[in-house]
């Protein structure tokens, strides 16, 4: 979901700026206008510039209540589509489409492991080469991987061979994106 409405922070809140992908602190008070709640993430703008907030310290937002986390529906048993579907949850905090439909997954590897559990690996790449967002996006693929059943590893990798291209968009994200 989308939203795009004017708030005010009710506590100091943790944040990332955007794309430079530098940890900082919002101070109480600020005023921030959000532009982006997909993924279970918020992307809110200020006077400084673009900035994602966490799910978890989305509570800061005064007035503002933070849709669920966006879990795959077949996520009750293992699937390599269970992953692909946690993967569609996950999106540049710029890009209102998944990293999936962006074409940012180069690859997914899954390898079962002793006593029936499984290791996924997955080969992604970003947008720009130089988007200090990529390990963050990552370690929100990682984590939504990492809680699905029956997965005892998760890892995700940036590539940057082959270099991305608009091409790579899916036909649903180029619609989204109004390029169709």
């Amino acid at each position: 979901m989308a939203m795009t409405q004017d708030y005010t922070l009710e506590r100091d809140c943790p944040a990332t700026t955007i794309p430079a992908g530098a940890k900082v602190q919002l101070p109480a008070g600020e005023r921030v206008f959000i532009t982006q709640t997909l993924g279970g993430n918020v992307t809110v703008r200020t006077d400084q510039g673009l900035f994602r907030i966490a799910h978890e310290d989305a509570g800061a937002i005064g007035g503002f209540a933070a849709s669920p986390v966006e879990t795959p529906a077949a996520a009750a048993e293992f699937s390599e589509q269970a992953v692909w579907d946690a993967l569609k949850t996950c999106f540049d905090p710029e890009i209102p489409v998944n990293i999936v439909d962006l074409g940012l997954v180069y690859d997914l590897a899954v390898d079962e492991v002793p006593g029936g559990g499984h290791a996924v690996a997955v080969k992604m790449t970003l947008t720009a080469p130089g988007c200090g967002m990529g390990p963050v996006i990552a370690e929100d693929a990682r984590k939504k991987i990492a809680a699905l059943p029956t997965v005892q590893s998760a890892a995700v990798h940036i590539v940057w061979d082959p270099q991305w291209t608009p091409q790579m968009i899916s036909d649903t994200g180029r619609k989204a994106l109004g390029l169709e």
